[in-house]
């Protein structure tokens, strides 16, 4: 099996070319988006409807000091929550995503109860699959097959039923794809399984307060590139451009809305649905080069993921020069730009950044430039590189990291 992203049925138009001349397959999968107040009223009523009686919580320590918002998802599901496992660590390490299946296994879980940000997600994801499959992660993830070609193996075990209640920002909530750190190699080992999506997303005001703001702005900083990245795709789909698009507007709405008013859930709430917008429309576009380089780098650096992510982006569009050409003009009017080429849509989004407080060298974010190598490695083995607009060799993403550093 060719290696998918978390694509669930877009296929590529011809670039430059309409819908009278090209073809267009776009499938969404069934998702449940709840927000508001009385949100979490849904959890029980969704763990009905799949008549599932024993949830299971993952969790990250930060969460479990927020007691009165995670008590509220603890009295919403009342009699159905059996267990808590809160020892979700950044970056999903394998050893913990082990721990985590070993727990869902020990209380019987019927269903899963994501709370926190992408880690908790990744985790809970991860430690499912694992669970439902019974085998080493290595060979479930991720590889090359002896043409050199990235290839995921048929995943065909039954998986439990997710929900997410977060309490950032993340593109994780609705994907397919879960990313582990081994913490012994360095390594990202990547797991590919729709039936590890989850079933649908609560935004609960209470929780989305429980993050500190420079990680809300973090994970932000993921969204907007991951749109720009997406809008830049090889695969044309003007319907996961559209989410892309709006997200990429939310988040220059409301991202700087967290700074003037960090103690609101308004802000943070839309930067949540941007987020499942742009996670939703690169579910057909798959991620992109700067994503890739910032899987690498971000454990080596003294910043979240989405910092790195967005830091790298200026160089990658610069990178990716002609092969996005025809992407180019409609990136440049949706950031409302009336020139039209790589130049200025790199101008625009360095200028939004330095809005954003978003370093501009990775040494300023405690990467060390003998880590440039060994991440430029690990880059090229990254899933999210299949769709980019122009692949690197090793040769040219060194060179890229070293002109970011």
């Amino acid at each position: 099996m060719a290696a998918p992203s978390s694509n669930s049925g877009a296929e590529p138009m011809r670039p430059g070319s309409g819908l009278g001349t090209s073809h267009l397959r776009h499938v969404a999968p069934a998702f449940r988006t709840f927000c508001g107040e009385d949100a979490l009223a849904a959890l029980p009523r969704e763990l009905d409807r799949l008549r599932a009686r024993r949830a299971v919580i993952v969790c990250g320590p930060s969460i479990v000091k927020h007691t009165a918002a995670l008590g509220r998802v603890r009295r919403a599901l009342g009699q159905y929550l059996v267990g808590q496992f809160d020892g979700v660590a950044e970056h999903s390490p394998l050893p913990v995503v082990q721990q985590a299946r070993d727990f869902l296994a020990e209380h019987d879980a019927d269903a899963v109860i994501v709370v926190g940000g992408g880690s908790a997600v990744v985790t809970a994801r991860a430690a499912t699959a694992l669970l439902a499959e019974g085998r080493d992660i290595r060979e479930l993830c991720t590889t090359r097959d002896v043409d050199g070609r990235l290839v995921s193996p048929r995943l065909t075990a039954p998986k439990l039923p997710q929900w997410v209640v977060p309490s950032t920002p993340t593109t994780a909530y609705a994907k397919a794809g879960s990313a582990v750190r081994d913490p012994h190699t360095g390594e990202r080992l990547a797991l590919f399984d729709p039936k590890t999506r989850a079933h649908g997303v609560v935004l609960d005001p209470a929780m989305a307060l429980t993050a500190p703001p420079r990680l809300v702005r973090a994970a932000a900083l993921n969204v907007y590139s991951m749109a720009v990245e997406g809008l830049q795709s090889r695969q044309v789909d003007p319907v996961a451009d559209a989410y892309l698009a709006h997200a990429l507007r939310m988040v220059v709405t409301w991202l700087p809305q967290l700074r003037t008013d960090p103690d609101s859930a308004r802000p943070r709430l839309h930067l949540m649905l941007a987020a499942l917008m742009s996670g939703l429309g690169s579910d057909h576009t798959d991620g992109g080069l700067a994503r890739a380089l910032s899987h690498a780098v971000g454990p080596r650096s003294a910043a979240h993921n989405g910092i790195v992510e967005a830091l790298l982006l200026p160089h990658v569009i610069r990178f990716n020069g002609s092969a996005s050409a025809h992407r180019i003009v409609q990136l440049a009017e949706i950031l409302g730009l009336s020139e039209h080429t790589p130049d200025a849509v790199i101008g625009k989004v360095q200028r939004q950044l330095e809005v954003f407080d978003v370093p501009t060298r990775l040494r300023d974010i405690g990467v060390l430039q003998s880590d440039l190598v060994e991440a430029a490695d690990h880059a090229l083995d990254d899933w999210t590189l299949t769709s980019a607009p122009r692949v690197p060799d090793r040769v040219h993403a060194l060179s890229l990291l070293s002109n970011a550093w």
